[in-house]
């Protein structure tokens, strides 16, 4: 009996990594009835994260908390074995706002220390926060004031929300978030490496993708460089030029700071809960995909990471993409033996993206009997 793992991500904008799953378990079928099939859908700790955690036997939680400006949203995380799992984009994500120098310098992480405190309150005994997506640029400020952190002014008032307030700051009391946070102990998932500040910061590289213009940007940095001095003040670690502490416009930086967060890797950390390491012993294919295959996928993305592992355990690989912008150089290196792009198979992208479950399914079970005849 052949044994076949399926570990794709979402289709952002089409099919979320579970349905991706299912489809090309059909296409699998299609081709193969009597395959014993893993299915563990993935993510690397972006958007559609939360899903494939509720698949993998978690419990979703769901609540109204303050969005990125003004308005209340509805949020979510995921509650496993004790850990909760908490997206801060699901609180303060792009999609909540139109791309503009106000969002830029406004938008703020409030609501993800709401989502973290309801889930402290449910005695949740680890957080883990993932980071992508946000439309903030403020260092987690937000977040640690939520959590009850005192960020005041020269005249001892509280600081306004949003990245461009920053620079405002006088003086932080992270006592409150501490007490209030105990021994329980703070991961980062992501696997983005910018630091907080320069041109490879938060608000150089992602700033732009949130309305901010150079001038916005510069200020923002600058905000940012005095928020991560303030921070040290109150006895914080310095977080300026860590690592992965630019992620999600520096929600990173004060999590790792204020929250005494560890990095791990996104993609391993939620990888690791969905069973694929086990299911790929012994597995004769392994299938994986995401909506776009392209340069970026290679740096902590979820195919990358299924190759790396497929490649470890000598498994074939075979990749289902909306688009492959990758040439076969860079398909071999991953060890890909056998590839498909939906758009190479569809009159238009809309229609690509509106049917990518039965083209998943024809394109499934056209890879896997290519594969059988090279047996």
């Amino acid at each position: 009996m052949t044994r076949v793992v399926i570990a794709p991500d979402k289709f952002k904008g089409s099919l979320t990594a579970v349905e991706v799953t299912e489809a090309i378990a059909h296409g699998v079928r299609d081709a193969l009835p009597d395959a014993e099939i893993s299915a563990c859908p993935v993510a690397d700790g972006g958007e559609g994260t939360l899903e494939v955690l509720e698949n993998a036997g978690g419990s979703m939680v769901r609540l109204s908390v303050r969005g990125p400006l003004a308005e209340q949203v509805e949020a979510r995380y995921v509650l496993l074995d004790g850990t909760a799992y908490v997206e801060s984009a699901r609180a303060c994500g792009i999609e909540f706002v139109t791309p503009s120098r106000e969002v830029a310098l406004a938008a703020h992480t409030w609501g993800v220390g709401e989502l973290l405190n309801d889930a402290l309150a449910r005695g949740a005994r680890r957080l883990v926060l993932t980071v992508g997506g946000t439309a903030s640029t403020d260092g987690g400020a937000g977040m640690l004031a939520a959590l009850g952190a005192e960020v005041v002014d020269a005249s001892g008032a509280p600081v306004g929300l949003g990245g461009g307030s920053l620079a405002q700051v006088a003086r932080v009391n992270l006592g409150p978030v501490r007490e209030r946070l105990g021994a329980v102990p703070v991961a980062v998932a992501t696997d983005v490496t910018n630091p907080l500040l320069g041109e490879n910061g938060a608000a150089a590289v992602f700033g732009p993708q949130k309305g901010a213009g150079p001038e916005d940007v510069h200020a923002l940095d600058e905000a940012l460089s005095h928020w991560a001095k303030a921070l040290v003040q109150a006895g914080a670690p310095d977080v300026s030029d860590l690592p992965g502490a630019g992620a999600g416009g520096g929600v990173a930086a004060g999590a790792i700071a204020g929250l005494g967060a560890t990095v791990e890797s996104g993609f391993d950390l939620i990888a690791a809960l969905t069973g694929v390491d086990t299911a790929l012993t012994g597995a004769d294919l392994v299938i994986t995909g995401e909506g776009s295959l392209d340069e970026q996928s290679l740096s902590g993305k979820a195919p990358a990471g299924i190759a790396a592992r497929a490649g470890r355990t000598g498994v074939p690989l075979l990749v289902l993409a909306g688009r492959i912008q990758l040439d076969a150089d860079a398909l071999a290196g991953l060890g890909v033996v056998g590839s498909s792009a939906l758009i190479d198979h569809a009159p238009s992208l809309d229609y690509a993206r509106s049917h990518a479950a039965e083209l998943l399914r024809e394109r499934a079970c056209v890879l896997v009997r290519d594969w059988l005849r090279t047996q």
